[in-house]
């Protein structure tokens, strides 16, 4: 008997969910004798062969984990008081090991199915009701990307409502955060937006504005009273967004008091680590009569059939799928999970635990000023909330250097100035190593006699009176007790992918192993600040690095930025790599951006974005693209054309033959080719864009490559580029480059590259080509399984899909009535989240199960689709009634279930239509919701205490 003596790596066969015998009977259920076989029928001959990726074996879970730790430790924490929007706090236990690492909160999809998501609805109406408070306006979104992109945000939705319609001059205030400025200059350029930044105390006139950005506290510390300038633009019709730091608006006036239009930030001091930049959630909260252009989501309280409350996402007919080039914005993925964290953070720690909070930090920052100014240490600012600005000379220098020797990280203002921000994690211990210092020598202070004498650095006339955080959801969980039942009983009410599969064309919900989560809390992860020296951050370097190397293989291409912070930014950096190249070549006048009929909204949305003007070509009845169409158009367009965006595999779940001859005219009449990477599943270790003619495409690291959806956010969609666009990534001050910025860290949301790190070293080439071809397999036994059921209405030329497949539900609404809207619903009675509904095709279902499935899960699902279309049947021939039957009424809650029951089937039918079911149920805490009573009854913030306890 041999023993293997190695290390075994099982992590493949963890990830992959069919087991050896299972894959032989799937197979022989297509037809096939072998994987490679299947993999032969599936991708076009002109693709194959084009994979660069290698064929390692990968490591083992453990190899993989201290390899990563090795990297982690070189990594240096010192104690950082940089400021300029990042600050370091506490992320409480509970929170921490209740929400964070618990994968009923971090494995779920974005709330689109509200009657399976109530839990995290809830937990992002706190979110809503936590910014509304703050802020003082009356509409808040359940989170943006970041800071600066909520900012840029802010501009173009000033553009939109700004009456000033005449100005395309954009006014940003010098005591905004810088990499906020960077952000709005890269997203001004393209739409012809004019970005002035200058002192707004000294702004005469503001009438050439259509709107306004001003930070409060400013980014260097001080406190400015904003009445006036608002007054000002207001008079010259101009709208003001106030860049408004959380923490500080518990204690001072907040910016709807002082009639602001917009206030946006950053919610990440409320429990959520540094992360060396992210993922953070950012917020945006406006006005009530601006709620429709307000860009990204809204969580609204409506009812279910039965009056009961239920919440749902408000107003999706803002949503970029359906506006595509005219919606508010492109923005697709938000920063759920972050949010979620921000939200049970303000509700452990109440509004009063908050303000304690607040002024234990400003506190010490006000006897940190007296200290220095008792060494004759400048502080520029008479005003603050928790950062000074020293002016330090031409000691600036040295006094850097001495810091760092003690483990210390001082902001770099300029030459001549040095920052200092405090935070929750300031101790009296902290303070005095500052006098010390900046004391060159003097004699300390007394602490304990400043802080008995020392007074406030906050202006009287802007400290706030408004109570806020009232609702009993803010002041009752502040035992730990109370808080992991209350975050149990929000997870029981959904469905994530610890309950069961979610099979979801397009997008992917595959597998978040643990062992690539566990790094993500790491310390020498989670704790570095982005814009700490670059000598400090080694082991972040090395991730990065090695990880683009890794996608580079994994795509064929020569470059690749990992700074977008979701697929839609990924998009725009793709967009406007192609437009700078474009520019290089002094050919700045392409603007024509060719896209497929089928397309998702977000790439009509980023084109314009881009400066780009969309034209439409068609798609033929197989739903490939038209290629007729699109040469004729390439052609007309030929002088101006710029960009073709096409998805692939294509939206429709299949290999077009075309690819090849698509890109090819494309590139004949000037153009580049931007390829989508949301179907990046199909095609890893088979076949690669980046040599099939790809000039850029985004990659999903929240679909493709594991990190997961957070129930709608965080996402990472970095951009791989052909080497003649490599010039034109996107830059960052911190990377020694401003331009092109397109979020606010240099590496986007840093802290959770070591999910996709873990995922690739563990797989290697070998397991990754595998999982494609897996998820090829498990979509096509699916696809076969049931379409004597349901007609599949896109095959390639062999009669085989994609990663995903299409089921035609057009015709049973004809037949019976029923809806995609009906089977969707009745699916969760069997315990599934539905898959895609009505895109890209409306009354149909796109199915993705990907690889990590069994086949079990698979058989059970087809299982419950299959006896769905019997419940149609008897629809069909009268057994059931057209209007009371359990489709209509679906899906079906246990108190519907214990009371009156007038329906025409048995309650056995309704809950329990398989006999799996009686073993294992997921019950709905609310019936189908009411999307038209929600929207025309909008309600965005914690309602009453009454409906709330009826949720």
């Amino acid at each position: 008997m041999t023993i293997n003596l190695g290390t075994a790596n099982e992590f493949i066969a963890r990830h992959i969910g069919p087991r050896s015998e299972d894959e032989q009977a799937m197979l022989a259920t297509l037809g096939f004798d072998s994987l490679e076989a299947m993999t032969d029928a599936v991708i076009p001959a002109s693709i194959k062969g084009t994979s660069v990726l290698g064929t390692d074996d990968g490591h083992s879970e453990a190899d993989a984990l201290a390899a990563l730790k090795a990297i982690a430790g070189k990594n240096q924490l010192f104690k950082s008081y940089i400021g300029q929007g990042y600050y370091n706090t506490h992320t409480p236990a509970p929170i921490l090991r209740n929400l964070l690492e618990n994968p009923a909160w971090y494995t779920a999809y974005t709330p689109y199915q509200p009657e399976i998501s109530q839990g995290r609805l809830e937990a992002l109406l706190n979110f809503q009701t936590l910014i509304s408070d703050l802020t003082g306006l009356p509409i808040a979104n359940a989170s943006l990307l970041d800071e600066a992109t909520a900012a840029a945000e802010a501009m173009t939705f000033c553009k939109r409502l700004s009456k000033n319609k005449a100005s395309n001059r954009f006014f940003a205030s010098m005591h905004c955060h810088p990499q906020t400025l960077d952000v709005l200059r890269t997203r001004a350029e393209p739409l012809g937006i004019e970005v002035l930044v200058g002192d707004e105390q000294a702004l005469d006139d503001a009438s050439p504005f259509f709107g306004a950005l001003l930070q409060y506290p400013a980014s260097t510390g001080g406190i400015f009273d904003y009445r006036e300038v608002v007054q000002r633009f207001h008079h010259a019709n101009a709208l003001v967004a106030v860049a408004a730091d959380l923490l500080a608006l518990t204690l001072l006036t907040p910016p709807g008091e002082f009639e602001a239009d917009v206030a946006i930030g950053s919610a990440q001091r409320f429990g959520v680590p540094l992360g060396f930049g992210g993922p953070h959630a950012a917020y945006f909260a406006t006005r009530d009569a601006f709620k429709r252009d307000m860009p990204g989501r809204l969580v609204g309280v409506s009812i279910d059939r039965f009056g009961k409350t239920a919440l749902r996402l408000a107003m999706q007919t803002r949503e970029q799928h359906i506006r595509r080039e005219k919606a508010t914005s492109n923005i697709c993925t938000a920063q759920v999970l972050l949010a979620n964290i921000a939200s049970m953070f303000a509700v452990y720690h109440g509004p009063e635990g908050l303000k304690r909070i607040a002024q234990r930090t400003h506190s010490l920052t006000a006897i940190l000023a007296q200290g220095l100014r008792a060494m004759a240490v400048p502080v520029v600012s008479d005003t603050a909330f928790d950062t000074l600005t020293l002016a330090t000379g031409d000691a600036t220098h040295g006094l850097h250097e001495k810091a760092r020797a003690q483990g210390i990280n001082l902001r770099q203002v300029d030459a001549g100035h040095v920052g200092v921000s405090l935070d929750e994690t300031t101790t009296p211990a902290d303070v005095q190593a500052l006098w010390q210092l900046f004391g060159a020598g003097q004699t300390q202070p007394d602490f304990q006699a400043l802080a008995a004498s020392s007074g406030t650095l906050l202006p009287e006339a802007l400290l706030r009176r408004s109570t806020f955080l009232e609702h009993p959801v803010f002041n009752r969980y502040h035992s730990e007790t109370e808080l992991m039942r209350y975050l149990r009983k929000l997870a029981d009410k959904d469905l994530a992918l610890d309950r069961s599969m979610i099979p979801l064309g397009s997008c992917t919900m595959k597998l978040n192993a643990a062992s690539e989560m566990i790094p993500v809390t790491w310390a020498e992860f989670g704790n570095l600040h982005p814009f700490a020296p670059a000598q400090q951050s080694q082991g972040y370097l090395q991730l990065t690095s090695e990880l683009e190397a890794m996608l580079c293989a994994a795509t064929g291409y020569d470059a690749v930025s990992l700074q977008p912070n979701a697929g839609s930014q990924g998009e725009y950096a793709g967009l406007l790599a192609i437009r700078a190249y474009h520019r290089s070549r002094n050919e700045g006048h392409r603007d024509i951006c060719l896209i497929p009929s089928s397309a998702h909204g977000t790439n009509p949305a980023t084109a314009n974005m881009a400066g780009m003007q969309v034209v439409v070509t068609a798609c033929d009845a197989r739903g490939n693209v038209d290629v007729a169409d699109l040469r004729a158009k390439a052609i007309e367009h030929r002088e101006r054309l710029a960009a073709l965006m096409i998805t692939y595999p294509s939206t429709h779940g299949v290999f077009e033959e075309a690819i090849g001859e698509i890109c090819a005219i494309v590139h004949d009449n000037g153009g580049q080719v931007y390829i989508d990477g949301a179907n990046m599943n199909a095609m890893v270790g088979l076949c690669a864009p980046g040599k099939f003619g790809g000039d850029v495409s985004h990659l999903n690291l929240h679909k493709t490559f594991c990190i997961p959806h957070g129930g709608g956010g965080p996402g990472v969609g970095p951009i791989g580029v052909k080497s003649h666009l490599a010039p034109f990534l996107p830059g960052h001050a911190a990377l020694g480059t401003a331009e092109g910025a397109v979020c606010a860290a240099p590496f986007g949301s840093a802290s959770i590259l070591p999910i996709t790190w873990m995922y690739i070293r563990m797989m290697g080439g070998a397991g990754l080509k595998r999982a494609s071809q897996m998820a090829i397999l498990n979509a096509n036994y699916i696809a076969r399984r049931l379409e004597e059921h349901y007609p599949v209405l896109y095959t390639g030329s062999n009669g085989l899909v994609a990663h995903e497949c299409i089921l035609d539900l057009r015709p049973l609404k004809d037949s019976s009535g029923i809806t995609v809207d009906d089977v969707a619903k009745r699916l969760i009675d069997y315990g599934f989240h539905a898959p895609t509904m009505s895109f890209p095709v409306a009354g149909t279902l796109m199915i993705e199960p990907t690889e990590s499935e069994s086949r079990e899960e698979l058989d059970r699902f087809c299982e419950a689709m299959v006896q769905i279309r019997e419940e149609i049947r008897a629809v069909e021939d009268g057994t059931l009634d057209k209007d009371d039957n359990p489709l209509k009424n679906a899906p079906h809650t246990a108190a519907e279930l214990v009371g009156e029951w007038a329906h025409g089937y048995s309650r056995e039918q309704a809950v329990y239509p398989l006999p799996g079911l009686v073993q294992s149920k997921y019950w709905p805490p609310v019936s189908r919701v009411d999307n038209v009573f929600g929207d025309r009854n909008l309600v965005c913030a914690c309602p009453s205490i009454e409906s709330y306890q009826d949720v």
